[in-house]
């Protein structure tokens, strides 16, 4: 696993009983399906619990276009081999072939060799594209459909694991996934932690006071509450892990009188707060930022 997903990362005790449910499952055969709204956390989980089965890492992104030839491979050309025997010094013999260059897709990869794949939104992708996994994941087979090699199948790899992560239903883009296949794993669903987790887990990733976090994720969940009152969409922890990480490297003050400080929120809370809330009008969604962020930060001049 790179550097980079590392640090998505965070371990918690909430995070941890999840990885420890989630690896028994895997380590017995069954894949793991992470499902909750945006910003729960799913994908960061899947990679954590991937780190955790210490076995190369690939990942899939699920999206409208995706085709069997993107996860089992194709071919993209050919490779020339010229053979020049001269044995007999008079006599020169020259051999040359063609062959059809093979790229294998990210699935074929991963059950080959028994790396740990996360299908990262899956249920973007259509259903009958996905009709591949009820092979790999029943029959512990990979069909090789309208490919041109001999072999019809690959036998999957016994390391080999997959972990889901998707989006409800009602979310934009997304598709209706075959009862076959969501019966072949285990969904968990995820929804936000609790405050005090997401504190903890905004302290570690930032490296911001208790106290300063605290304040940034009460803040967050009290919008995101607004939205979910709605039923619709909501910010999440990364929203605040945006908040947090700016404000730290741009020296502000953690107060509604700082200007520079209170444009950030809007930036980063403006779009998914008027998404959430659905106002026809932006000057509402603007105006109830503006109202939490008083009611969060009005006189309070903390520092780092």
């Amino acid at each position: 696993m790179n550097k980079q997903l590392e640090k998505e990362i965070v371990a918690h005790s909430k995070v941890e009983a999840l990885t420890s449910r989630t690896l028994e499952y895997l380590k017995n055969g069954f894949p793991v399906h992470f499902t909750g709204p945006t910003g729960v956390g799913k994908t960061s989980n899947a990679f954590y619990v991937a780190k955790c089965l210490e076995r190369p890492v690939v990942v899939l992104q699920g999206h409208e276009e995706m085709t069997n030839a993107d996860l089992l491979g194709d071919f993209n050309g050919y490779t020339k081999k010229l053979l020049v025997d001269n044995y007999i010094r008079s006599v020169v013999k020259k051999e040359e072939t063609m062959k059809e260059s093979f790229q294998e897709g990210v699935l074929f990869e991963a059950v080959k060799n028994g790396y740990t794949l996360i299908y990262d939104e899956f249920t973007r992708s259509k259903p009958e594209t996905n009709n591949l996994f009820l092979s790999v994941i029943e029959e512990r087979i990979l069909p090789l459909y309208g490919s041109k090699h001999e072999e019809k199948w690959v036998k999957v790899h016994e390391d080999f694991s997959i972990i889901f992560t998707s989006n409800p239903a009602e979310y934009a883009g997304v598709h209706k996934t075959q009862d076959a296949l969501m019966d072949r794993m285990i969904t968990l669903e995820l929804d936000y932690m609790e405050k005090n987790a997401e504190t903890a887990i905004l302290t570690q990733k930032t490296d911001i006071s208790d106290e300063d976090a605290e304040k940034i994720i009460h803040f967050v969940a009290a919008l995101r509450d607004k939205c979910l009152s709605k039923g619709k969409q909501a910010p999440g922890i990364r929203a605040a892990i945006m908040i947090a990480t700016l404000y730290k490297q741009k020296d502000m003050t953690l107060s509604a009188e700082d200007e520079e400080f209170k444009q950030l929120c809007i930036d980063i809370l403006l779009h998914p707060v008027h998404k959430g809330m659905e106002y026809k009008d932006k000057s509402r969604t603007l105006s109830l930022i503006t109202q939490e962020h008083k009611k969060a930060f009005g006189g309070n001049t903390s520092g780092k």
